[in-house]
């Protein structure tokens, strides 16, 4: 995808929508009640569109962290205005900011989703995001939790396994981003609904590139915007899943399915708290929001592992070392297990340290639920709040010397609370965490111990749309352990 050919096409569609709403806007501020003289310092920016393209384009030109320093620099460095989205938005910045929003979830703030998400998601239409959301978090610990989760490592390592060898053995070259999203989403298909036959899996993770980079865009639905793509692609995933949950209706009445074997079973069996089952449209978007979240951050985490490993040649070291002691303790053809994970501690250090320089999660939304003080400055009801993960990740005064790479930041306590947040914090901390780690290191232990591997492109730009991705999606040249790489040329030792 060219992405800024797919932003510019944006650009005469939010014309003639700023030509309608421009004279609404002008006419509400005029009789608008005077606001608060004490709100935090920012601007607006454009009627509509705020600074949104500000905002998205800091991503797709590599430095999404740039929208939050220029901000912070020029109004304050704890909180600032701006308007995303359609939304007007105070970010919250700092270690400060982020304990704030965390810590007074459902007492001053509350989720919020843009109303892309609304609309890409129909069922939230008939309740709301956020109730929508409580529900999927009352669904998932039985699953997510580490002694569920603790099942899942054998099946893991076998598709990991699987994935390798039908997709990077026998090839010279390989493109990493959209490789490591096939392994994530064949791992997420087989946990999440019980499908494995590689085909099936692959022609039902078509639509979801679509799906995942319009999201969180502007929500303008013409065609060929990335809004108009998503929701097109959202309702392909959602016939075909409709058609697996049909099926497995009837596998279940027939016994030919457990009740216990995936979520989708669980989710179909499971009454809420008035005795009311899910219905198939309902059933379908949470199992659609799994699919995306399950494979769509690991996925780029994984890719970034696979770029930092090419750089660094003596963190890929210390990472072979430790992977290759847990090979050793096992015998021939037998699959990792959860202790076996425990023992992968500079690993998940290097993955953690992966995640500081280029979060999956860039950030995510709240909105204030009451009038209330912060840093001196009013937020009022309603304003849609955001924190960003890059106001902490690239910040000196929480990680000396931001942009070095330096796993042995995790070692001990690790870092301060608040400042490395991937995967959020609070009550909303992503119940997927542990579930991200295991398909993580599960995949670099695989990985390693096959290959050492080149970057063919090595100062490839790194784009966010809305997750960090390389350009050119990291094409590397792969090299067998019984070979090694002097001066671009490839010998057998």
């Amino acid at each position: 995808m060219v992405m800024d050919a797919s932003f510019l096409s944006l650009l005469p569609y939010a014309i003639l929508v700023i030509a309608g709403l421009s004279l609404v806007y002008l006419i509400h501020r005029r009789i608008a009640p005077v606001a608060s003289k004490n709100l935090p310092p920012g601007t607006t920016g454009l009627p509509f569109l705020g600074e949104s393209i500000q905002f998205l384009r800091a991503g797709q030109k590599g430095h999404p962290e740039k929208f939050v320093y220029d901000r912070m620099t020029k109004f304050s460095s704890k909180v600032f205005k701006t308007s995303l989205l359609g939304e007007t938005a105070a970010v919250f910045c700092g270690s400060t900011g982020n304990k704030f929003l965390f810590s007074n979830e459902n007492k001053l703030v509350t989720a919020w989703w843009p109303n892309s998400v609304n609309k890409i998601f129909p069922s939230s239409l008939q309740t709301s995001s956020k109730q929508e959301s409580i529900k999927m978090r009352k669904l998932l610990p039985n699953f997510l939790k580490p002694e569920a989760l603790q099942r899942y490592v054998s099946v893991m390592d076998m598709i990991a396994q699987r994935h390798l060898a039908s997709s990077w053995d026998n090839e010279q070259e390989v493109t990493v981003f959209p490789l490591a999203k096939r392994f994530t989403f064949w791992l997420a298909c087989r946990l999440f609904l019980s499908i494995e036959d590689p085909q099936h899996v692959a022609k039902f993770s078509e639509p979801f590139n679509a799906l995942a980079s319009g999201i969180i865009s502007i929500p303008i639905d013409f065609p060929g915007t990335p809004f108009n793509r998503a929701i097109k692609a959202s309702n392909l995933i959602r016939k075909e899943l409709r058609d697996i949950i049909r099926r497995r209706k009837v596998d279940l009445a027939e016994n030919k399915a457990s009740p216990t074997q995936d979520i989708l079973s669980h989710m179909l069996l499971t009454a809420d708290e008035n005795g009311q089952y899910m219905n198939e449209m309902e059933i379908a978007d949470k199992i659609l929001g799994l699919l995306i979240g399950g494979h769509d951050t690991a996925s780029t985490a994984i890719t970034f592992v696979v770029k930092y490993l090419a750089e660094l040649p003596q963190v890929y070291s210390e990472v072979l070392k430790e992977q290759m002691e847990i090979a050793k303790s096992k015998e021939p053809g037998e699959l990792l297990n959860w202790d076996d994970i425990q023992k992968m501690r500079y690993s998940w250090n290097v993955a953690c340290e992966v995640m500081r320089l280029a979060p999956p999660l860039q950030g995510a939304f709240r909105e204030a639920m009451t009038d209330f003080i912060y840093a001196g400055f009013s937020i009022p009801k309603g304003w849609k709040l955001y924190w960003s993960a890059n106001s902490t990740h690239r910040n000196p005064e929480c990680f000396p010397e931001p942009e070095k790479f330096d796993p042995r930041r995790f070692e001990g306590s690790g870092p301060a609370p608040y400042t490395f947040v991937p995967f959020g914090g609070g009550p909303r901390m992503c119940p997927g965490k542990e579930y991200a780690r295991l398909e993580i290191l599960v995949f670099m232990h695989n990985l390693v111990r096959r290959f050492k591997w080149e970057k063919l492109v090595p100062k490839e730009k790194i784009i966010v749309d809305p997750m960090p991705m390389p350009e050119k999606g990291l094409p590397v040249r792969l090299l067998p352990h019984n070979f090694i790489c002097l001066s671009n040329k490839v010998f057998i030792t």
